[in-house]
């Protein structure tokens, strides 16, 4: 299995996806004239408006939601990952890829929001939606839905739960073995486990008002929590941070590891980690209430900072800060001795995709309780990130649910996430990070292409930037028409318009 993982992880990780991440990210952001610079403020300024409705969540909602997936374990454990095998210069490739993907996260959530639908009193959409209405084709929508489904509801989740566990076993040990169908696992990561499954029954049943309602609270609370305890740690190593700075950015060119590793460990955990460009964003930006799709564009775009600029640049950090880390190749096992260690700091057999780094780190500055730290932000950063997984799968499934209808699907969904969390939590193969891997690459494939092919046919996210700019600069008032800006299939935003011309107070 591990193998065949590897193998097919190569083909679809292949140098060609990386360049065309970063390519994707630095076209629209040369087409946008760097709104994710100019509207900075704008973007601030968006994150609070308390617009949410029956139907729709408000826009910091969505951000909530949103951030709850790209927010993860690929914060704590993925950064770990791309400075242990691509060395210091990985996290440089992380800024880049947060930098340019911020101009993808406005275009491909614009598009969430132009074609969005209401669709059983609640608003849906997402590449599937956006693929079918702007470009006509639904094949290429129905292969972006399947693949989301695959992806975020059986590749994706098991890597959040299997963090989880690692994590909890390193703070409260493993309590007594209890034998298995996947060997032996731990009393204490069985309790975490049904713990996680109870609580997390609860939210999916209740559908994503339950969903934002609880990522709104935990979100800001758990990233505003780590990057203070990040700053703590810079602040008491306040001498070595220029040191720290330098070589990061002199490392992304002259890497320890190969600048192959340092690039592509850095972008392909960039990506994973702030999802820009892989189209599960979209979907949560779609069930915003806003006046104007380039609203909730821009607000979408910020969470990418947040996510990487913010989180991620905090775990890396406090690692490097606290020299916590080794570099070495994938292939290096130390039990055989096969592969190679580059750099070492620390124990060789320590784990390197797994938030070891980041605890190790933390325990050298707080002792103990830095261990524990960890071990709770993880379980926060992986069991919001598997609600805004299972929101992704629930969309998807509601697009096709209109060639295959009935409520199974849906049931299924849900049943099959909680078996993925439960195979996760205590499979312990190292192929678990792999068959994430491959989930975020099938999504990111077939979506970056498709919104670079919808802006050669219609533009629809830049006519929406151009009218937003215009309606502000004219001081205002905000609305969409989709006719007047010559974008087609906007229905939603038809309707609304009609509506509102019809009663200004609707």
């Amino acid at each position: 299995m591990e193998a065949l993982v590897s193998t097919v992880n190569s083909i679809i990780w292949s140098p060609a996806l990386i360049f065309l991440c970063l390519a994707a990210g630095l076209f629209y952001s040369v087409i946008t004239r760097f709104a994710q610079v100019r509207h900075f403020k704008e973007m601030c300024k968006l994150l609070f408006s308390s617009n949410e409705s029956d139907k729709g969540i408000s826009s910091f909602q969505a951000l909530a939601v949103s951030l709850s997936g790209r927010v993860g374990v690929g914060n704590i454990a993925g950064v770990a990952a791309a400075i242990g095998f691509g060395g210091p210069g990985a996290v440089f490739w992380m800024w880049v890829v947060a930098f340019l993907g911020a101009s993808t996260a406005y275009a491909e959530s614009t598009l969430g929001q132009v074609y969005k639908v209401e669709e059983d009193g609640q608003y849906r959409g997402g590449p599937a939606y956006y693929f079918e209405r702007c470009l006509g084709q639904k094949w290429l929508a129905i292969l972006f839905a399947v693949s989301a489904i695959i992806a975020c509801g059986v590749f994706l989740p098991g890597v959040q739960a299997n963090a989880v566990g690692n994590a909890f076993t390193q703070v409260f040990g493993e309590g007594n073995m209890v034998v298995t169908t996947f060997g032996e696992v731990g009393s204490f990561k069985l309790v975490a486990l049904a713990i996680i499954l109870i609580v997390l029954a609860f939210i999916i049943f209740g559908g994503i008002k339950r969903i934002a309602h609880f990522t709104q609270i935990v979100v800001p609370f758990m990233a505003l929590g780590y990057i203070v305890m990040a700053l703590i740690v810079v602040f008491l190593n306040l001498d070595k941070v220029p040191g720290i700075f330098s070589l990061i950015i002199s490392d992304a060119f002259t890497a320890q590891a190969g600048m192959g590793a340092a690039i592509g460990w850095g972008v392909k955990r960039g990506i994973y980690s702030n999802e820009a460009g892989q189209g599960t964003g979209p979907h949560a930006a779609a069930a915003a209430e806003v006046d104007h799709p380039a609203q909730q564009g821009l607000v979408q775009a910020f969470s990418v900072y947040v996510d990487t600029l913010f989180v991620c640049t905090a775990t890396a950090l406090m690692i490097l800060l606290t020299s916590q880390y080794n570099i070495q190749t994938e292939d290096f096992n130390a039990a055989t001795g096969a592969g190679t260690i580059i750099l070492q700091n620390i124990d060789a057999t320590t784990e390197v995709a797994s938030p070891a780094f980041t605890q190790m780190a933390l325990n050298s500055v707080f002792g103990q309780f830095g261990q524990a730290f960890v071990g709770v932000a993880i379980f926060f950063f992986a069991f919001t990130t598997i609600l805004a997984y299972y929101y992704i799968a629930e969309t998807n499934v509601a697009y096709l649910n209109r060639y295959f209808k009935g409520n199974i699907p849906l049931v299924l969904v849900k049943i099959i996430i909680m078996a993925m969390v439960a195979y996760g939590m205590v499979n312990s193969s190292g192929y678990i990070w792999g068959i994430g891997d491959i989930g975020v690459g099938l999504m990111a494939w077939i979506n970056i292409l498709g919104i670079l092919a919808i802006f050669f046919v219609a533009k629809p996210a830049i006519l929406c930037l151009r009218d937003y700019e215009e309606q502000k600069k004219a001081g205002g008032p905000i609305n969409f028409d989709p006719v007047k800006l010559g974008i087609k299939n906007a229905t939603f935003w038809e309707k609304r318009l009609a509506k509102q011309q019809q009663d200004p107070k609707a």
